[in-house]
């Protein structure tokens, strides 16, 4: 159904708001899908919190003006999905792989982070980032290790002494009085 002059200004104007605010975006050819594959992908990428919407080349290029990912404009070629990760960098990079693996007809044209145009081959990069709540675990192991090997080293020695004198007590007690 084609869209009216008002509704390809809202459609605009919500992918540019969900486009300034979002941390990735995947584009990817849907070409060959079916229907029921791309509600498939659609249900996935809502439970995973990515954006999805499939827009016109020249809409999705008005809507991306302004934001970090206006270097996707060249590449807007074709039909294409855009996938944005609104709280999690690799998020849609994970939806997109994992969904093309069973499926290989949804193939990644361009991948965008941080206002760096990726290739496509980058998928699998971005796809790996940790989540925040991975990260986040990361940073505390490493921030706890030094401490942890400080107070080894403190405890070593009168564990050692503890160890030295029930060793010697041992032997004294094995020996005949």
């Amino acid at each position: 159904m084609a869209l009216n002059l008002e509704d390809k200004k809202a459609l605009v104007t919500e992918v540019n708001e969900v486009a300034s605010k979002a941390l990735s975006v995947v584009a990817a050819e849907y070409r060959g899908l079916t229907v029921t594959q791309m509600t498939e992908l659609r249900s996935k990428s809502r439970a995973a919190g990515v954006y999805m919407r499939v827009v016109k080349n020249t809409l999705a290029r008005k809507a991306v003006a302004g934001t970090s990912f206006e270097c996707l404009s060249p590449v807007l070629k074709g039909p294409l999905v855009l996938a944005f990760s609104k709280d999690d960098p690799g998020a849609a990079a994970r939806v997109i792989k994992a969904f093309s693996k069973d499926n290989d007809k949804l193939v990644t044209t361009a991948v965008s982070l941080g206002g760096q145009l990726l290739t496509a081959k980058s998928l699998d990069q971005v796809a790996s980032l940790p989540t925040r709540e991975q990260a986040l675990a990361m940073l505390m192991g490493v921030m706890r290790a030094p401490i942890q090997k400080l107070v080894g080293t403190l405890q070593a020695t009168p564990s050692k002494l503890v160890r030295t004198l029930a060793a010697v007590r041992d032997q004294k007690q094995a020996q005949p009085a």
